[in-house]
């Protein structure tokens, strides 16, 4: 994948099964699956990340498993102006190893602004201040999800030659 291009992913990611997004970040992890039909995504956890590298194997095998997933998205963090930062570094080190611990596939998504549409989304629900920040790197996921379903469903009627999008 070009560098100063978040979505030119190679067609990795099987055109049918259920994939999670994974907001990558070093306080939280924000996870989001959608359906087998990739019409729906919904959040579905945040999770700590810990240090020991063991139990974070175990975990995302075991999300594999229950979700029966056949890739993962992970937002690519990217500032305004589409550069790359430290922090991107970081995340796609991150997608290296998760596709190594899972054995699946790993495509990037630009993730930006998804935090402040996140906010949006739950600025309404009547959740504590607490809750909401527990709560929207999961809805961040969701939302990089929806985007890179969108975007790949385009692709797909656009260009039904490629099969695998």
């Amino acid at each position: 994948m070009a560098a100063d291009d978040p979505h030119a992913a190679e067609a990795t990611i099987h055109r049918e099964g259920r994939v999670a997004a994974v907001d990558y970040g070093r306080r939280r992890i924000g996870i989001a699956v959608c359906d087998r039909e990739r019409i729906l995504a919904s959040p579905l956890t945040v999770r700590q990340p810990g240090k020991n590298r063991r139990l974070e194997e175990d975990f995302f095998r075991r999300l594999v498993a229950e979700e029966e997933l056949v890739g993962f998205i992970v937002g690519l963090p990217l500032h305004a102006d589409g550069r790359e930062s430290e922090m991107s570094a970081e995340t796609r080190r991150f997608a290296g190893w998760l596709a190594s611990a899972t054995g699946l596939p790993v495509e990037f998504q630009d993730e930006r602004y998804t935090s402040a549409a996140a906010a949006g989304r739950l600025a309404g629900v009547g959740l504590s201040r607490g809750s909401k920040k527990a709560r929207s790197d999961a809805v961040a996921a969701q939302i990089m999800l929806e985007t890179w379903m969108a975007r790949r469903a385009v692709e797909r009627d656009t260009h039904p030659e490629r099969g695998l999008l």
